[in-house]
C-alpha cells in the first residue's frame, strides 16, 4: 500500500518553499550543497521514522532516475 503523499501538498506556499530551499544552500560549493542535502535527507528521514514508506520513496526517487 502506497503510504507516500505525491500530490501537490504546499497549497499556496510552494514557491516559497522552493524558494527557501535554494536559499539554504546559497553560498554553498556543489559539493557542499550535495553534503547538506544528504544530511537534510538524514534529518527527514529520521523524522519519518517509518521504513516502508522511505522504502516507496528511494523506489520513487530511483525511477524518475531512470531513462
Amino acid at each position: 500500500m502506497n503510504k507516500l503523499t505525491l500530490t501537490p501538498n504546499f497549497g499556496a506556499e510552494a514557491d516559497a518553499f522552493y524558494a527557501e530551499l535554494i536559499a539554504a544552500q546559497a553560498g554553498l560549493g556543489d559539493e557542499a550543497a550535495a553534503d547538506w542535502l544528504a544530511r537534510l535527507a538524514l534529518i527527514l528521514c529520521n523524522h519519518i521514522g517509518d521504513r516502508e514508506l522511505l522504502r516507496q520513496a528511494f523506489a520513487l526517487a530511483h525511477q524518475a532516475q531512470t531513462p
